[in-house]
């Protein structure tokens, strides 16, 4: 939770992006005008940036559209919605992630969707933090469980990202791609990312935490310690992005569609439509490792979703992991 109720209030009336004078803060939230700046000061630690105008008042750099279940229920069909066991949203969350591995271990069902406002410790892929400022993206996480083990649910990652994709294209957002194993990108440059966590048994039930991290609108202050190119919709629509709690919505329905039949049809039910989507083929690139590096062409995936580089020799080779870096912009 946020320190107090009477911040997520101030929040909440300076959402629209407008002024709104000091007196009226104060008048709604019946507290001083003293206490309306204390509460205030806090924004910029939580990603909100705000202007204070003599005779104006205050407002957002941005509007925000904050997360509400009763709107993302509107958009989701009742197939959709009977796939949910509850949707758990958060104003603060140190990460849905981990927030949904706990419940995991206590017998949490699938069907357990968790969403943040913001995150204090997001988590990103090879223990990177995810930058995630109030209000301004989507931090998403599903949990999921089989029932076949870990064979089963190979290249999932794969498949997730294609159903962000079709969400994307549904709200008509196009020029978005994916950059294996589990990134969506836009002309070159990070839009979002995937995580997914395994637990559970070889060969028997496990379950998967799938989470999804999806830039809306990044302030340049938050992102100023991001190490690799980014972008969000708002960049890639030229204005600010509307709709979140749809998108949030048209995520779930792809997504939980996708989970209730992934141990029946597996990855070659969506690998043709990845392949389309894909920005690294016969990109030049290295594959970075632990211990050593791989350069190459990239050829694409392999009917498992392995990653296949075309070497010097010409001979192929796949891999299944690894940190992928590109020597020219991908598509």
């Amino acid at each position: 939770m946020l320190k107090s109720d009477k911040l997520k209030k101030i929040i909440t009336l300076l959402a629209d992006g407008e002024f709104h004078s000091g007196t009226e803060l104060a008048e709604r939230l019946g507290i001083s005008r003293s206490a309306v700046s204390k509460q205030l000061s806090v924004l910029p630690d939580l990603g909100l940036q705000y202007s204070a105008i003599s005779g104006r008042g205050y407002r957002l750099h941005s509007p925000i559209e904050l997360l509400d279940s009763l709107v993302i229920n509107q958009y989701l069909s009742e197939a959709t919605q009977q796939l949910i066991t509850s949707l758990e949203i958060f104003d603060q969350l140190d990460s849905t992630n981990r927030y949904l591995n706990e419940q995991a271990q206590h017998q949490g069902n699938s069907g357990v969707i968790c969403l943040a406002e913001h995150q204090t410790a997001g988590k990103g892929r090879r223990g990177r933090q995810w930058v995630s400022p109030f209000g301004s993206n989507i931090y998403l996480s599903i949990l999921w469980r089989f029932q076949k083990g870990y064979s089963s649910i190979s290249g999932l990652s794969l498949a997730i990202g294609v159903a962000v994709i079709r969400a994307l294209k549904q709200l008509n957002i196009q020029s978005v791609s994916l950059k294996w194993p589990n990134d969506i990108y836009s002309n070159g440059k990070k839009l979002g990312g995937i995580l997914i966590e395994i637990s559970g048994e070889t060969e028997g039930p496990c379950y998967a935490v799938i989470g999804l991290g999806l830039n809306l609108f990044l302030p340049d202050e938050q992102a100023a310690g991001i190490t690799q190119e980014w972008t969000d919709l708002s960049k890639l629509l030229g204005k600010n992005f509307t709709g979140r709690n749809q998108l949030v919505a048209y995520l779930l329905e792809h997504i939980l569609n996708l989970l209730t039949d992934y141990e029946a049809v597996g990855l070659t039910h969506y690998i043709d439509e990845w392949r389309q989507y894909d920005c690294l083929v016969d990109h030049p690139a290295q594959l970075f490792f632990e211990t050593h590096t791989i350069t190459g062409i990239i050829a694409g995936i392999d009917n498992n979703g392995l990653l296949m580089v075309k070497q010097p020799d010409n001979s192929i080779r796949s891999f299944a992991s690894g940190e992928v870096s590109f020597h020219s912009t991908p598509l």
